[in-house]
């Protein structure tokens, strides 16, 4: 493993709100030259779900997304505070966002966003053997919840309908499994 060839020679507490926090650092660059770098840290873990039923129909979640300033379909996602149980969180956010209970979880994989400027990571789950209850949506959400074939999910990702990292991570794990004959 390499070490860290960045020298920190300061740092400053830019922003903080109950969701991030930026900081600026005085840094020596690889090089040997003085540089500034911000890193953007976050208060929670990405939490991702991928439905999928007996069917082969996974569930898709369409928002309008504040920072884009554009919609967003995306697999069910929500925050899991640090140092709390991602899965619970995981099984809060697909009630939360769809109203599906599901008695099948699978862990998929983790992965970083925007690793250049941010820590944030992202734990993505399988839900199957669904029930249908009743969504609990946030204050701050107004969700279409859309029940899809898993292969338009796919399409929609090679048309550039789904952009959102997560989903189109997960969406193209599923793929692969799916090929691969490890589900089902």
């Amino acid at each position: 493993m390499e070490s860290n060839p960045w020298k920190i020679k300061s740092e400053k507490n830019i922003y903080d709100n109950p969701w991030i926090n930026l900081t600026e650092y005085q840094v020596v660059n690889p090089n040997g030259g003085d540089g500034i770098y911000g890193k953007v840290h976050f208060k929670n873990t990405a939490i991702g779900i991928m439905v999928l039923d007996d069917q082969l129909n996974t569930y898709l979640v369409g928002q309008f997304r504040f920072p884009l300033n554009a919609y967003s379909w995306e697999i069910p996602e929500g925050g899991c505070p640090l140092g709390t149980d991602p899965l619970l969180s995981g099984k809060r956010e697909l009630l939360e966002e769809t109203g599906l209970l599901a008695a099948q979880w699978d862990y998929l994989f983790a992965m970083h966003l925007s690793n250049s400027v941010s820590d944030e990571k992202a734990i993505v789950y399988l839900a199957r053997t669904l029930t249908q209850s009743v969504a609990e949506p946030e204050d701050t959400e107004k969700l279409t919840i859309k029940k899809v074939p898993f292969f338009e999910a796919v399409k929609m990702v090679e048309n550039g309908e789904i952009s959102d990292s997560m989903s189109v991570a997960a969406i193209f794990k599923i793929q692969v499994l799916l090929a691969q004959g490890k589900l089902l």
